[in-house]
């Protein structure tokens, strides 16, 4: 245990770090990137073992994590809020799109097979990364493969930075506006709009709510996410979604205490979980390959921001979301995925406001648009794409 214990002290140490300096920068050095970097010289100086997080047991907590967020992120959002953010499926397709584009655009520079295989992975995840450098590998185009794992070990790194700072930006707007209504007192709350009044819950009503204790919250979020996973067994359809649904749907229904594991006092644990099982894959990263790939990663990457930049932030696209910081935070979301995106909103959210209504006002408009950004690209439709492009090697 001495060494396990210790492993982990390392672990949570990275993570504190990265969240110091995200609240004494007001977000602008985002806690996700901070703790990343420190984690990947750390591998490449051998100062940090490449199992770290294995030795701190970390990966085992990690595997469950996820859908037990997924599940408390439902609880968060009611169900007319999941269905107006339809625009940021929208939104988040056309993004893909423009990514797509822009990496076809510098095929002359990297060639044909480097830019098929880099586009799914920019687009999305493990999943996708996993079907295009396994295709690229059994065709024989190895060196399109490494581009591939490097594409998706630095992705975030890439991601992070305009992710929190446009993120910042529209929380300093939003702010703006909730402290000029608080001052005027026309402000609402985060829970209800003007002239509505707050509904009770089943499990208030009932006088349920002493029964929704730590390990009852616990329970019946595990409950769920069992049922997801079923769920995707049976209808091929990824747990994330149905433990998204589910969570919605039972919050809408009353029949759970919104935010349920900031109830049952776990989100803090479960949210580093999750951090930690995006933390092995830069164990992958070596100095030859960086070496090697430099300039094929950066021409990818360069293509895609300035596409995104150009479609999302300058050009009027971005009206239909609403918002110019929004729309680049929403493109961002396909080289993130769930749960960078989650995180990063809430360090928005706790960098950027003074108390918990402001940081309520922040999450209400910025936490769905990220998270189902990030979801809707690299948990769906990415894979949709990498199925695609992979026949096309």
């Amino acid at each position: 245990m001495l060494d396990v214990t210790y492993h982990l002290f390392i672990c949570l140490a990275i993570f504190a770090v990265g969240d110091i300096l995200a609240v004494a920068t007001k977000a602008r050095l985002s806690s996700v990137f901070v703790a990343l970097m420190l984690f990947l010289v750390g591998f490449l100086s051998g100062y940090l073992p490449l199992d770290i997080i294995e030795k701190a047991r970390l990966n085992q907590l990690a595997t469950w994590a996820s859908v037990f967020i997924v599940y408390h992120m439902g609880t968060t959002i009611n169900m007319s809020e999941l269905i107006q953010e339809w625009k940021t499926v929208v939104m988040s397709c056309l993004a893909m799109l423009v990514a797509v584009a822009s990496v076809f655009v510098v095929i002359p520079l990297i060639g044909k097979e480097a830019a098929i295989v880099s586009i799914p992975i920019v687009n999305g995840g493990i999943i996708a990364t996993q079907i295009m450098v396994e295709g690229a590998t059994q065709k024989g185009f190895a060196l399109a493969a490494a581009l591939g794992m490097i594409v998706y070990a630095i992705q975030k790194f890439v991601g992070t930075p305009p992710a929190s700072f446009f993120g910042l930006k529209e929380a300093e707007l939003i702010l703006a506006d909730y402290r000029k209504k608080k001052a005027e007192g026309t402000a609402v709350s985060a829970d209800k709009g003007p002239g509505e009044q707050k509904k009770k819950t089943i499990y208030e009503s009932l006088n349920l709510d002493k029964y929704y204790t730590n390990f009852t919250c616990l329970g019946v979020t595990g409950f769920f996410g069992w049922l997801s996973f079923w769920l995707q067994a049976k209808t091929a359809v990824n747990y994330s979604i149905w433990a998204l649904l589910l969570g919605a749907v039972t919050s809408q229904l009353h029949i759970v205490p919104g935010k349920i594991l900031e109830k049952g006092r776990a989100a803090g644990l479960l949210n580093m979980a999750v951090f930690a099982g995006i933390i092995p894959a830069l164990g992958k990263i070596d100095v030859e390959d960086l070496s090697t790939l430099a300039v094929q990663t950066a021409i990818v990457f360069a293509a895609v921001l300035v596409g995104i930049f150009v479609i999302m932030y300058i050009l009027p696209t971005w009206k239909f979301i609403g918002s110019r910081n929004l729309a680049v935070g929403i493109a961002m979301g396909q080289l993130l995925g769930f749960p960078a995106t989650y995180l990063i909103a809430n360090e928005i959210a706790t960098a950027a406001a003074q108390d918990e209504g402001e940081r309520e006002a922040i999450l209400k408009r910025i936490m769905p648009a990220y998270v189902v950004s990030g979801l809707a690209s690299v948990t769906t439709i990415s894979i949709v794409i990498a199925g695609f492009l992979v026949e096309l090697l």
